[in-house]
Order: structure tokens, then C-alpha cells, then sequence
């Protein structure tokens, strides 16, 4: 399954009032784990910034002045998300915006929800957790998550904790893979988390405890017709 976690930064808070997307990033997962594939961009939305946003992500006018607009990434942007299960803390918001974006283009484009599926992980929270604050750095300190360098608000980076988020209120990984890869390499969010949180040391079975394993391995072989482990 291909997933997208996506968030974006605006001007404001309703698109009705002529606000407009700033910034959209995105992270891909397939069958729950990051593949290191990302989407971001900046965008210029040729009209002021309000005060409040620029507090929330820092992003100024000055900054988006060489950026370009919406209108220019709209395809790239669809391309990437197209056919995916998009992930989202509080999907109305976003969702909103980007079809805003979609309609001021022309109705070629159509809607968000015609080429992609929507998961909000605000509303997933709320049920799992009533009557408690889930908002983002919320779920983060509930669930352990360390985004102690989030200053302000990015799309990129949020989007980023926010697959850790998801994959911790989810059950974490579905798969288990041993004996592969570099020392260090990334294979899902959850190890990123805990790399950045715990000092984790790593025992290597030894001669012995391998062939104890390689005996055990063989009894079940004999009793019951080939061990699944073996098949992994």
C-alpha cells in the first residue's frame, strides 16, 4: 500500500478569505515503512502573509518572492500524490486548501478526492483519545516521539513527525527484516524515533547461542514439516 503524509503551510486560515498555500511536503510510506521518497516546495502566493501564520512556520513574503506559484507545481504535485492514501492531521484543512488551489487554476484538475483517498489522522486521534489534546506535538509527547528541533512549523518536517505519529498509533511496523542492510540504515519511522531517544546497544548472537538456535531450528523441522522461519 502506497501513503502519502502530507501537510502544507498557508497564508491564513480560510481560502474563502482569499488565503493561499505557501509550502506542501510530503513523505511516501509503501507497506508502512518511509522509502526516503519526499515532495516539497515552496510557493509564492503573490499576497501578503498574515502576522499570526508567519509566527506559526516563519515563512515571509520576502523569502517566497522567487518561488513559484501553485500554478506551476499543481501537475508535479498531482502526479506524485496520485492513487495514494494521503495522511493527514486535520485533512479538512488541507484538503480544503489544495482544492481551493485546484478550482482558481481551472476545473480541469478536478478535486483532491478524484484521484486519492484521505486519512485524517486528527479525527483517528479524537476517537482513540477523547477528550484529550491531539494535536501534533500532543501526540508526539504522548506517544514518546522526540521533536524537540521543531521550532516552528514546516510542511516537510511535519510531515515527516507525523509518520512516526502514525505508525505509533497504528502498531508500528508490519514487518520484520534481519540480516539486511547497512549498519544504520533506516528501515521505518520507529527506528528514527528511537535512534533520536535512546542509546541502544546492539548484541550479535555468538557461536553458541547460533547453533542452539540452528538445533531448535531442526527440531521443529522434524516435528513439523518445515519451520515458517526458515521460509522468511
Amino acid at each position: 500500500m502506497r501513503q502519502i503524509v502530507l501537510d502544507t503551510e498557508t497564508t491564513g486560515i480560510e481560502p474563502s478569505e482569499g488565503h493561499r498555500i505557501i509550502e506542501v511536503g510530503c513523505v511516501e510510506m509503501i507497506n508502512r515503512k518511509l522509502t526516503g521518497k519526499t515532495y516539497h516546495r515552496y510557493i509564492n502566493p503573490r499576497r501578503q502573509i498574515d502576522a499570526e501564520a508567519i509566527e506559526v512556520h516563519g515563512i515571509t513574503n520576502d523569502f517566497l518572492m522567487d518561488k513559484p506559484l501553485f500554478a506551476d507545481i499543481a501537475r508535479e504535485f498531482q502526479e506524485f500524490v496520485r492513487g495514494a492514501q494521503l495522511v493527514i492531521h486535520n485533512a479538512p484543512f488541507d484538503v480544503g486548501f489544495l482544492n481551493h488551489e485546484f478550482a482558481l487554476i481551472g476545473p480541469e484538475l478536478g478535486k483532491l478526492e478524484d484521484y486519492c483517498s484521505v486519512l485524517d489522522t486528527l479525527a483517528m486521534a479524537r476517537q482513540m483519545h477523547p477528550g484529550q489534546r491531539n494535536s501534533l506535538d500532543a501526540l508526539c509527547r504522548r506517544y514518546g516521539i522526540d521533536n524537540a528541533h521543531r521550532e516552528l512549523h514546516g510542511a516537510l518536517l511535519d510531515s515527516e513527525i507525523l509518520a512516526d505519529v502514525y505508525l505509533f498509533m497504528t502498531g508500528g511496523q508490519t514487518s520484520l527484516s534481519l540480516g539486511q542492510g547497512e549498519a544504520g540504515e533506516e528501515v521505518s519511522g520507529i527506528k528514527r524515533v528511537l535512534q533520536g531517544k535512546y542509546n541502544l546497544a546492539v548484541k550479535m548472537a555468538d557461536n553458541t547461542e547460533l547453533q542452539e538456535h540452528e538445533a531448535m531450528l531442526k527440531r521443529i523441522d522434524k516435528k513439523s514439516g518445515g519451520s515458517l522461519w526458515r521460509s522468511l
